[in-house]
């Protein structure tokens, strides 16, 4: 007889009690095969957009969203867990789960977005778009390019300093990084006593912001969305960057807001800025010269 865990507790599910799975949204939905061949039970599987979900929940046991409403927690009868196929949970309304059902998100993306950001700032520190664009219009700019004029010497990484906004999983998996470049990295969370300084130049709480973003030759925000994080940065904390004018980093909630900056920066955000790459979203500003910036690797991870 197949089983299920509920509450922390294993019971038997009877014959006529199928497992109904449901996915909302369209990057949920293409979820579904993998998680459908790791399932030992029979199950019902419904594929449904977000905003005709809560119609289809009455009798669903799992729902796997990156949003959750209040219209959703009323439908949902039966509902014994809330699964969210990411670190954030900014789209989901907590007060709405029902009483019962558990809430998960999930990790193991760090490598790929802490790889991500070394691969942006090795681009901004190396010119590559603005050489790529030269190659195609035929202008090969080299050091050792013949009869042409040098470009002046390349930066590096190295020496650098690299400010981390919230040192979780992803911000640890982008320090080891940054250290084997021989950057400098500093550091803030919010619960500093569950980090180890591991070759750090500086970890703090948040009441070392403003050092770090002195310090900060590049800047990553690595941090989830909440109350406590919402309009952490403003136009005084990016006025303490060395660079001026610089674009914060945009990815957050669906990519197509910037909740960690107020609008009120909008104005300033969108000066142009060197050594700047905004995320997936927002104005891109010349990603492509060999300057000290803004690194947008925005992403929403819990706790910071």
């Amino acid at each position: 007889m197949p089983y299920f865990r509920e509450r922390g507790t294993i019971r038997a599910r009877g014959p006529t009690d199928t497992l109904r799975v449901a996915f909302a949204g369209t990057f949920s939905a293409t979820l579904e095969p993998s998680v459908r061949a790791q399932l030992g039970v029979p199950c019902d599987v419904i594929l449904t957009d977000e905003a005709s979900a809560a119609s289809r929940l009455a009798d669903v046991d799992v729902l796997v969203t990156l949003a959750f409403t209040r219209e959703m927690g009323a439908a949902a009868k039966r509902l014994k867990l809330v699964q969210v196929p990411g670190a954030g949970l900014d789209r989901i309304d907590r007060s709405a789960v029902p009483l019962g059902t558990a809430l998960a998100n999930v990790y193991g993306h760090e490598v790929g977005i802490a790889e991500y950001v070394l691969g942006a700032m090795l681009a901004s520190t190396r010119g590559v778009v603005r050489l790529d664009a030269a190659l195609r219009e035929g202008r090969w700019e080299s050091q050792w390019a013949v009869g042409s004029t040098p470009p002046p010497p390349w930066a590096e990484l190295a020496g650098k300093t690299l400010g981390i906004l919230g040192y979780g999983r992803i911000g640890h998996a982008l320090a080891r990084r940054a250290l084997a470049f021989d950057m400098t990295v500093c550091a803030i969370r919010r619960d500093v006593a569950r980090s180890r300084a591991d070759g750090l130049a500086l970890l703090g709480g948040l009441e070392a912001l403003d050092e770090v973003l002195r310090r900060a030759d590049y800047l990553t925000v690595t941090l989830s969305l909440n109350e406590a994080t919402r309009g952490l940065l403003s136009a005084r904390e990016l006025g303490l960057m060395k660079v001026r004018g610089a674009s914060a980093p945009d990815e957050i909630s669906a990519r197509d807001r910037l909740r960690c900056v107020p609008r009120r920066v909008g104005a300033r955000t969108r000066q142009p800025g060197r050594g700047t790459r905004t995320d997936r979203a927002g104005p891109r500003l010349r990603p492509d010269r060999p300057r000290s910036g803004v690194v947008g690797g925005l992403s929403r991870l819990r706790g910071l």
